[in-house]
């Protein structure tokens, strides 16, 4: 985002009144909040991509810790 625009969103923002401001505030929240779990599902998604293609190894922590030890 140009800073120019985020300077203009700031002040915008410092001129809404007090019960403006929280539910901006809490909208963002919010907005932010969806937008992790939209990241969380895609990483899923690509790891069980992943484990359906054998390019996933699974074990125990013992298997691991063999495993680091090999490398």
């Amino acid at each position: 985002m140009k800073t120019t625009s985020l300077n203009k969103i700031i002040k915008d923002f410092e001129e809404l009144s007090s019960e403006d401001k929280e539910y901006v505030s809490e909208l963002l929240r919010k907005q932010l909040i969806e937008s992790k779990r939209d990241e969380i599902a895609k990483r899923a998604k690509t790891a069980l991509k992943n484990l359906a293609l054998g390019k996933v190894k699974k074990g125990t922590v013992k298997d691991l810790y063999k495993d680091l030890e090999n490398d």
